[in-house]
């Protein structure tokens, strides 16, 4: 079970569930008194912390400040351009999920084949690249190793999954602090970190009993003495320091964003949220000595931030103001307001959530097809007109149905996409035309989430040998996913600039069976219109991975392969013209 998806917990009888149970029950009845006192302990601590050197990894041009409305965060007082690495840190703990156990080391996060890892020979469950990493993570892992070996024993069967990557993460935290203690500027970073218990709220309750109750079998506490060897008194330090995990956890990925595991930055987590953030935590793997630097989290502005207005002032401008996104960003409105007051606790209001205007992940198209879009319809607003041309939507039921039955498929299609393969791409094969029929555009969600799995799925599942239909199926879903990424996302957003990378990909694989006559109406192109096809729209994804991922990074490992086939095929496309040339002069001129 990975952190997102828990849902339940296991039902043991543990010695901290009266207290924790009945203190999360009680939260929503304490006084507002309490987080005026707390404002105020962090505007005061927010200056300590900077003389004391906490959060070291911030560079001089930024700040911490305290805003009435977002809390503590980071604003900048010099400008920051596109592409600029803003800072760079490694987690203070972190772990991989379980499926990625035995494909990836759990020291340096470096993907390997099972067959290349070295496993550990006690619990038999982490694996690393050699002794090196071996040895690097052995202070931790020595905890953790003992840990896993109980957790076995104690398992009802022997197929009785490894706790997940949350509660593995969290242990490794814990036993972190202890081992440097209370005092150290990396443990009082973490106590530092923002706590919502005074605040939680009835569908948050569930998550964190499940985490309680996990985290104390993991430990092998027995009794509540126990706890204080990692700094904790009480069932209220317990829930305090779930709450902090919990709000400020972050995803390990690779450098193609695919998640790998959870992570904890107490410095990264001092950067608040926007749906349209001016910068993003990626994971480039670019740095000289990954055995010992990776996983490297690294914070980079994907567009020009200016410097802060004066203090009286600044708080409210964003352009001022380092925001990275916590949520998947395709989401409407609704649904990413319900993912972050569930999981995060507040009400985003950014600008993205805040505007009147129509939002693109929740339209249709105009009926007149007339380049206009049109809001879904709603219990409030159920005559729909266009925007451009005004044209009234008649088959509003149509769409409402296509909705509901497209945001269940997508939730099914993604639960079995791993299970059962097969029955998850059949979904996504026949809800699409659904959507597409019933008038949502690419941007739409959950035609978007659809056609973004359904594209995963196509590519895992090429066949061998290789087709052309499935190659060309492929990247007609491709171009549907670019093309609605851009109506959502600015230039140099991640996960644009990886769909473009994706597109100019697969446009470049070798084709099975290329046409021998081909038509500019035809898509995608065959022979040497596919390369230019390819190799411009590569050059487009560089420039936006550059941005994404760093300039200094040369956008990241991917933006490296990128140019790297960029080079390739200018030289195919040479050869291509060439071969054209010599044929065209070696063929005799036919006679007047």
């Amino acid at each position: 079970m990975s952190f997102a998806q828990l849902k339940s917990f296991r039902s043991t009888k543990s010695f901290v569930q009266p207290s924790i149970n009945r203190y999360v029950s009680s939260a929503s009845s304490e006084q507002s008194s309490e987080s005026s006192l707390l404002v105020k302990k962090l505007v005061s601590n927010i200056k300590v912390a900077r003389e004391e050197g906490m959060y070291s990894e911030l560079p001089d041009f930024v700040e911490i400040r305290q805003s009435e409305e977002t809390g503590r965060g980071i604003w900048t007082q010099s400008p920051i351009r596109a592409g600029s690495v803003i800072f760079i840190t490694k987690p203070y703990a972190a772990a991989l999920s379980s499926p990625k156990l035995k494909s990836y080391c759990s020291c340096c996060y470096e993907q390997t084949s099972q067959n290349g890892l070295r496993r550990c020979t006690k619990c038999r469950l982490t694996h690393y690249c050699d002794s090196n990493c071996q040895t690097n993570d052995w202070v931790i892992h020595k905890h953790e190793c003992a840990s896993l070996q109980n957790w076995s024993q104690a398992a009802p069967s022997s197929d009785y999954p490894p706790p997940s990557d949350a509660i593995r993460c969290l242990s490794r935290m814990l036993w972190k602090m202890r081992k440097q203690g209370p005092h150290a500027r990396q443990a009082r970073e973490i106590a530092s970190m923002q706590s919502h218990r005074s605040s939680l709220k009835p569908s948050a309750y569930e998550t964190h009993t499940y985490l309680a109750h996990s985290l104390v079998q993991y430990l092998g506490l027995s009794s509540p003495g126990d706890m204080e060897q990692y700094s904790l008194s009480s069932a209220t330090d317990l829930v305090d320091t779930i709450s902090r995990f919990v709000t400020n956890t972050f995803t390990v990925t690779d450098p193609t964003l695919i998640p790998l595991g959870a992570a904890v930055s107490p410095v990264v987590a001092l950067i608040n949220h926007s749906c349209d953030p001016n910068a993003v935590v990626v994971f480039p793997r670019v740095s000289t000595d990954p055995k010992v630097q990776e996983p490297l989290m690294q914070v980079v502005a994907i567009r020009d931030i200016h410097p802060g207005e004066e203090l009286c002032s600044c708080y409210i401008f964003l352009q001022a103001f380092i925001l990275t996104s916590y949520i998947d960003a395709t989401l409407p409105t609704n649904l990413r307001q319900q993912a972050l007051n569930e999981t995060y606790n507040f009400e985003c209001k950014c600008h993205l959530c805040t505007s009147t205007g129509l939002d693109l992940r929740a339209s249709l198209n105009c009926p007149k097809n007339c380049g206009g879009s049109c809001p879904l319809p709603s219990d409030e607003h159920a005559l729909v007109r266009c925007s451009k041309c005004k044209s009234v939507v008649r088959s509003v039921e149509a769409a409402s149905d296509a909705l509901r039955v497209g945001q269940e498929g997508l939730d099914k299609a993604n639960n079995l996409q791993f299970e059962d393969p097969g029955k998850s791409i059949r979904l996504t094969t026949n809800l699409i035309p659904i959507l597409t029929s019933a008038g949502f555009p690419p941007s739409a969600h959950p035609l978007l989430g659809l056609a973004r799995l359904h594209q995963q799925l196509l590519t895992s599942s090429f066949p061998n040998p290789l087709t052309q239909e499935h190659l060309d199926e492929t990247i007609h879903t491709a171009t549907t996913n670019v093309a609605g990424l851009t109506a959502l996302f600015r230039e140099g957003h991640p996960v644009l600039a990886l769909a473009l990378a994706e597109l100019g990909k697969l446009l470049a694989v070798d084709e099975p069976s290329p046409r021998t006559t081909n038509t500019s109406v035809i898509y995608p192109p065959s022979g040497l219109p596919r390369l230019k096809l390819a190799y411009e729209t590569l050059l487009r994804a560089r420039k936006m991975l550059l941005i994404g991922f760093g300039v200094t990074n040369e956008g990241g490992q991917v933006g490296k392969e990128v140019r790297e086939m960029i080079v390739a095929l200018e030289k195919e496309i040479g050869v291509f013209r060439q071969g054209v040339k010599n044929v065209l002069e070696d063929t005799p001129k036919l006679k007047a």
